[in-house]
């Protein structure tokens, strides 16, 4: 009687061929164990090898015919299943092990279907007739099950395998010539596939239906765990590379799924493997046995975004590989409400940047987040110098390239703007504010990095400062490289060969009359300095031109001074230079030019879309209409403008007030005399000369003796106190080697003018002479009062003005003297001089004298003061004295002799 059988479960994991099965256990806190079983008693037909590249002299072999189709019999079956087996008998070695397999019609397992049968009914395996005993129960059901299959033609016994076994054989491509080519066949179309062998958790081999192309395929945007080769030429595994092995395996391995090719990288295929329960990546990654990989990111076709989240929610998670996993230290947080916002572009920078105005209006330079614009190339022979960069935007392959396909799309349109990051200052570079820019849905940086104009930063793989569309710029960068367009192309770059005429006197000279032959010239504005100050592009004459726009006086804004200092704006500088940049920045604009400058500028008219910016900036009261646009067509409009704005008191002429017509007050008619005693202290060559009064003199000596007693009781240090033009100071006086009051007039180096401002003399010095005024002695005015001499003016003639300068010296210097003020011209009092004594007055002593001339006027209250005059002057002619030695001189000022006033 022969033993009872004894019947093992397991699942099927893999048909090795139509009678060989792997089957392992249940997992328990790992991979299950497995076990290799071959049916006994049956041979099926031998699947093909391919060659092993490290066996020496080893080739390749073919299907023997319906080896393949046993195989799938068999494993469409089984694969994935539970079953029950028994072992029968073992080989020597008890490396193989034989039995039956059986699959389970019904829960309980007592209806079952014996594989071995099946196989023998269709005529798929050859019964192995010598190991059988005739008198077996089971063996005569095989025997009949045989003799059917041979005698209705089923499998291998059908009369067309035999007569044509090679259509039964299967024409396998094991390898691939040209792996790109192939991939882009199929145009990322799913195509169906078996699942031959799992290398590790991102890694499969798979046949490709129809067609059994044998390919390698790589899990796109995902690395698992791997098994390296240590020294010993031992595998080692990552940690969780054996679960993730098995998690894939379980799911995949010799299951009909559909396959994307969508790259290749070496000879390997990248692709996403779409398993009935979903994408497998997303799976592994979701689990944590997987983390994404920037670098086959970009192929991904079947959602990025869902690649992203799974290993999101793994890592919050801390599943598996990322137990120990902490989030990375972020940049400045950002307030939600700067999170994202609305805005105009006013200006793009290089190819990376734009500047956007809010609508708070606001100015914010946002880079566009996790992109690299174009770079300077650098030389493959490291002997050759690097070319010089002089300016970027020319000099760098494809960077005006980039700027220019971000200014026309961008330029003067409304964008949202998504903030991603902020990078913090880092190597001299300021802090950036990284963002994801749209306009009418499209993300501008994948559109700039598909046309090859941009490549996208790579990131360490803790770093999550990255774009919030990063896997999306991945995918444009693929496109570019697959297109090899831009920065990703082979042929050779372009090149801006650009002269640069700005502020150079012999090219503008050179370029003046091509420019002015034109009409109108198309630029681009590039740069604005000032309202009426831009830098212009000429790309016909390919040049680079200061424009200054004519016809107006515009107020300048703050601009670079001296050692590193800052010119400080003019009223409403700032706002003319906002007004030009929002109306020309990097827009296209014609200009007509006139001139040039001494400074090598050029100077003319620009209009942006037709309107004339000279006549836009009048408009707005930004700038006043210059006199040199009175040969213009457009004066009649500047002016028109110009008065528009004043009536409305925009900006320059905020504070403009109509001049008032005063009608003029009734002149007295009689001269007014009103004298007071002064003494003179100093004379000019001008007849201007200054006096102090004589009631202020006792008050002005002790504040001057009281100065010098506190300089000499605290004396200042040389080089304590550093002048400033405009300043009051105490200044010794090098004549007398004492101090008096001052002020600071001029200051040219180590020399110092200054103004002694009770005695109305100058005298230039050096600092070491000058000191703080301490604050009580400068409560006092300054004493020193201009004066000019009224009704007398000195003849033209050199030698006679020196005289009558040198009279007039010797009569007033030092003296005590009447004053009375006659009349003002401008700021200044014109006076007449007496003698406290004799009452002769000054001025008409020096006219009688033959020295001066007597000055006409028309008041009718000096009538008699200048006919008094006029006889001292008579008198002197008809005495030939001094400047009328030779008789009356201004006769020969009459018109015809050719003299004109």
């Amino acid at each position: 009687m022969s033993a009872p059988q004894v019947f093992h479960k397991g699942i099927v994991k893999q048909v090795l061929s139509g009678d060989a099965v792997v089957i392992r256990g249940q997992p328990r806190g790992g991979p299950p164990p497995e076990r290799t079983l071959c049916f006994s008693n049956i041979t099926a037909p031998r699947l093909a090898r391919r060659a092993n590249p490290n066996v020496e002299g080893s080739a390749e072999t073919k299907d023997e015919p319906c080896a393949w189709q046993a195989r799938e019999f068999v494993r469409k079956r089984l694969i994935g299943k539970e079953v029950m087996f028994t072992i029968e008998y073992k080989t020597p070695s008890a490396t193989r092990e034989y039995g039956c397999v059986y699959l389970a019609k019904d829960p309980s397992g007592e209806n079952k279907e014996n594989i071995t049968e099946l196989l023998v009914a269709e005529g798929l395996v050859d019964l192995r007739r010598s190991g059988l005993r005739a008198d077996d129960e089971n063996a005569q059901k095989l025997f009949t099950l045989e003799d059917a299959a041979k005698a209705s033609g089923k499998g291998k016994w059908n009369e067309d395998v035999l007569t044509h076994p090679e259509k039964y054989i299967r024409d396998i491509k094991w390898t691939i010539e040209n792996p790109r080519q192939f991939v882009d066949s199929y145009h990322q179309k799913p195509m169906d596939a078996v699942i031959e062998h799992v290398r590790d958790g991102c890694t499969v081999r798979a046949f490709l239906l129809p067609d059994f192309h044998y390919v390698t395929i790589m899990l796109s945007g995902i690395k698992a765990p791997m098994f390296k080769t240590d020294e010993g030429g031992q595998q080692v595994a990552e940690p969780f590379a054996e679960e993730a092995k098995y998690f894939t395996d379980s799911r995949l391995l010799q299951r009909e799924l559909k396959v994307i090719m969508e790259g290749v990288s070496n000879q390997n295929i990248l692709g996403t493997i779409i398993h009935p329960n979903g994408n497998i990546a997303e799976l592994l990654l979701r689990e944590g046995f997987a983390r994404c990989v920037d670098w086959s990111m970009g192929v991904v076709s079947q959602g990025s975004e869902n690649l992203r989240a799974a290993e999101k929610f793994a890592k919050e998670n801390k599943k598996r590989i990322w137990k120990d996993y902490s989030p990375s230290s972020s940049g400045p947080t950002i307030d939600i409400k700067d999170k994202s916002f609305q805005g105009k572009v006013v200006e793009c920078v290089n190819g990376d940047a734009l500047v956007v105005k809010t609508a708070d209006g606001k100015f914010k330079k946002c880079f566009l987040a996790s992109i690299k614009p174009p770079r300077p190339t650098v030389e493959a022979d490291a002997s050759k110098p690097a070319p010089r960069v002089t300016r970027p935007l020319y000099d760098i392959p494809y960077m005006f390239e980039a700027r220019e396909f971000l200014r026309k799309k961008l330029i003067g349109k409304k964008v949202n703007v998504e903030v991603d990051y902020i990078q913090p200052p880092n190597q001299g570079f300021p802090e950036k504010t990284c963002c994801t820019v749209t306009i009418g849905g499209i993300n501008v940086a994948e559109a700039l990095i598909s046309k090859g104009l941009a490549t996208v930063i790579r990131y360490r793989q803790d770093d999550d400062q990255r774009s919030s569309k990063y896997d999306l710029l991945l995918a444009a960068e693929e496109r570019a490289k697959k297109k090899g367009v831009g920065l990703h192309s082979k042929k050779e770059a372009p090149i801006h060969r650009v002269a640069d005429v700005s502020g150079d006197i012999t090219k503008a000279k050179q370029f003046l009359p091509f420019l002015t032959k034109a009409d109108r010239l198309e630029a681009l504005c590039e740069f604005v300095a000032s309202g009426s100050r831009l830098r212009v592009f000429l790309p016909k004459e390919t040049c680079l031109i200061t424009f200054l726009v004519s016809g107006i006086d515009c107020p300048r804004g703050s601009r670079p001074g001296p050692a590193g200092s800052t010119i400080p704006a003019e009223p409403f500088g700032e706002e003319a230079t906002v007004y030009t940049k929002e109306m020309c920045l990097q827009r296209e604009v014609e200009i007509k030019v006139e001139t040039t400058d001494k400074g090598g500028n050029f100077i003319g008219w620009l209009f942006v879309d037709g309107v004339n910016l000279s006549l836009s900036l009048v408009e707005q009261g930004l700038a006043k209409v210059h006199f040199t646009a009175e040969r213009s067509v457009f004066y009649p409009q500047m002016l028109k403008a110009e008065e528009a704005a004043k009536a409305q008191k925009l900006n320059i002429w905020s504070k403009y007030e109509e001049p008032t017509v005063e009608k003029p007050e009734d002149e007295p008619q009689e001269r007014q005399v009103t004298y007071r005693n002064v003494v003179v202290t100093e004379v000019n060559d001008d007849l201007r000369f200054y006096a102090q009064t004589v009631e202020n003199g006792p008050r002005l000596e002790q504040l001057m003796e009281e100065l010098r007693v506190e300089m000499d009781s605290n004396p200042p240090l040389p080089g304590a106190y550093t002048p400033k033009k405009g300043d009051t100071c105490a200044a010794k006086y090098s004549e007398d080697k004492q101090w008096y009051r001052a002020k600071v007039e001029k200051v040219e180096g180590s020399k110092i003018t200054v103004f002694f401002i009770d005695y109305g003399n100058r005298e230039a010095t050096d600092s070491t002479q000058l000191a703080q005024l301490p604050t009580q002695f400068a409560v006092m005015s300054p004493q020193a009062t201009e004066y000019t001499l009224a009704f007398v003016t000195q003849p033209a003639d050199e030698d006679a003005k020196l005289d009558a300068q040198d009279a007039f010296f010797n009569d007033v210097l030092n003296r005590q003297l009447m004053l009375n003020v006659e009349h003002r011209i401008g700021g200044c009092e014109c006076v007449t001089l007496c003698d406290p004594e004799s009452k002769e007055d000054v001025a008409k002593s020096l006219v009688s004298g033959g020295l001066l001339l007597v000055e006409q006027r028309k008041e009718k209250r000096f009538a008699k003061m200048i006919s008094e005059y006029t006889k001292a002057q008579d008198l002197a002619k008809a005495n030939r004295l001094n400047i009328w030695r030779y008789g009356d001189f201004r006769e020969d000022d009459a018109k015809e002799f050719g003299y004109k006033r």
